[in-house]
C-alpha cells in the first residue's frame, strides 16, 4: 500500500522501483532537456513530511524572524529530509531543535548534512511545495458593513480549503483506485462535507482553468505566482459552483472561490453523478513547463499538508445581496508580482 501512495502515474516497473528509493530520486528523474532547456529539473517528489514536522519548523522560522539568525523552515525540513531520505515517520522534535541551535549559532546548513546533493534536492523540492505558504503578508479583514482593516505581518499565509466553521472528514486516500472513464490512481485529497460549504483559495495565485470537466465536474485550477504550484479544486456545487471567478483573475489566499458540491463523472455539464458531497483538491508541482499537462506530472499526497493547514481556517460572512457566504479575510503577499 505504501508503494501505491507514492505512485502518481505508472508506466514502467522501473519508475515504481526508483520512486521507492528517495536517495536516488534526483539522478533518476533527470534526463532530456525540458521546455526550459534544463536537463536537471526534478521529475519526482515523494512528500512524506508530517504535519507535526511542518508545524515545528514553521514555529522556529516565525520565532526567529527579524533576528540576526533567521531560520528558514524549508531549510530545516530539507536537513531532516536529507538525513532520513525523506522518511519522516520517525520524526522527533528534538532532532529539529538541535538543528535550530546549530543554525542559530551561525553554522552553514551544508555543514550539518552528510549528503549535500540530497539536501539541495530537498531544498528545491520542499521549496516548490511549501514556498508560498510562509512569509510576509498584508492581511485585509472585511466587516459586514463594508469597512476594511489592513495590517502587515509575517507567518503562515495559506489556508485550509474549507472555510472556518464548516465540518469536514477525510483520510489518506492518495493513490487509491478509480475506475470511471479508465482505471487510474486518485491523485488528490477528498474532504467530505456539506453542499454549499464555502471553498477558499489555499494560496494566492491566478485562475488558470475554470469550467466543466467530466471527471471533476465544475472545477477551478489556480496557479501560484511563482508558477510552481497548481491547485485543483473539483466537484463544486451544481447550478452555482463559483464565486466571482474568471480565467486570468488574481485570487488571494482566503478568498472564497466556490462552493462544495457533488458534480462530475459525466460528459454533460452540471450533473451530480458523485454519490457523496466532497471537495477533491490536489496539488501539482511543476519544475518544467513540460510537466504541467505531460506524462510526467507530479501530484503530491496532501493528507499531512491538509492536517497542517487545518488550524488556518478563513472566516466568511453572509452577503444578503448574493445569499452566499463570501470572503472576510484574505492575504496579499508582499512579494506578489506586479
Amino acid at each position: 500500500m505504501k508503494c501505491i501512495k507514492r505512485i502518481f502515474i505508472t508506466f514502467t516497473a522501473a519508475v515504481v522501483l526508483l520512486a521507492a528509493l528517495p536517495a536516488s530520486v534526483p539522478a533518476a528523474f533527470a534526463g532530456e532537456d525540458g521546455e526550459n532547456g534544463d536537463a536537471d529539473y526534478i521529475r519526482w517528489v515523494d512528500f512524506d513530511v508530517t504535519a507535526e514536522a511542518m508545524r515545528d519548523a514553521a514555529e522556529a522560522d516565525i520565532a526567529s524572524y527579524g533576528t540576526d539568525a533567521h531560520i528558514d523552515w524549508i531549510t530545516l525540513l530539507a536537513l531532516l529530509g536529507a538525513r532520513s531520505g525523506g522518511d519522516f515517520s520517525h520524526y522527533k522534535k528534538s532532532d529539529l531543535d538541535a538543528l535550530v541551535t546549530e543554525l542559530a549559532s551561525g553554522r552553514d546548513p551544508r555543514e550539518l548534512t552528510k549528503n549535500v546533493k540530497l539536501f539541495d534536492y530537498y531544498i528545491e523540492a520542499y521549496g516548490a511545495i511549501l514556498g508560498g505558504m510562509l512569509g510576509e503578508y498584508i492581511k485585509t479583514e472585511k466587516a459586514e458593513d463594508g469597512t476594511e482593516t489592513v495590517s502587515a505581518g509575517y507567518g503562515i499565509r495559506a489556508f485550509s480549503p474549507f472555510a472556518a466553521g464548516y465540518y469536514y472528514s477525510d483520510f489518506d486516500d492518495f493513490g487509491v483506485s478509480r475506475s470511471f472513464g479508465y482505471r487510474r490512481r486518485h491523485l488528490g485529497h477528498d474532504m467530505m462535507g456539506s453542499i454549499g460549504t464555502p471553498i477558499v483559495a489555499v494560496e494566492s495565485g491566478y485562475v488558470e482553468a475554470l469550467g466543466w470537466n467530466m471527471y471533476g465536474g465544475w472545477r477551478v485550477g489556480i496557479r501560484s505566482f511563482d508558477g510552481k504550484r497548481y491547485y485543483y479544486y473539483a466537484h463544486l456545487r451544481k447550478n452555482h459552483p463559483y464565486a466571482d471567478l474568471y480565467e486570468g483573475k488574481t485570487v488571494m489566499a482566503g478568498e472564497v472561490i466556490g462552493y462544495l458540491g457533488m458534480t462530475g463523472y459525466s460528459s454533460r455539464e452540471n450533473v451530480n453523478n458523485i454519490t457523496t458531497p466532497h471537495l477533491h483538491y490536489g496539488l501539482e508541482i511543476i519544475f518544467d513547463p513540460s510537466q504541467k499537462d505531460g506524462w510526467n506530472q507530479i501530484w503530491i499526497d496532501m493528507y499531512e499538508l491538509t492536517k497542517f493547514l487545518s488550524k488556518y481556517r478563513a472566516p466568511t460572512y453572509y452577503d444578503d445581496s448574493t445569499s452566499e457566504r463570501i470572503t472576510r479575510v484574505y492575504y496579499t503577499y508582499t512579494d506578489t508580482p506586479d
